[in-house]
């Protein structure tokens, strides 16, 4: 579970800046890698939960 923040928290701070950058910037390499770390950390959130899910549903 402390996993699961750390990893939403250090998601939502690097998107964040990403995209402070890309508004500093106008370069779109910061819009698209703000992008692709939110999709990144959304599927490895999912892939987590799953598996913590799956191990209560054959626990019990």
């Amino acid at each position: 579970m402390l996993v699961i923040r750390f990893l939403l928290i250090f998601g939502v701070i690097a998107v964040a800046v990403s995209f402070g950058v890309y508004l500093l910037t106008r370069d779109k390499r910061y819009l698209r890698f703000a992008w692709q770390l939110f999709r990144f950390c959304g599927m490895v959130l999912l892939v987590v939960a799953s598996v913590m899910a799956m191990g209560r549903i054959i626990l019990y």
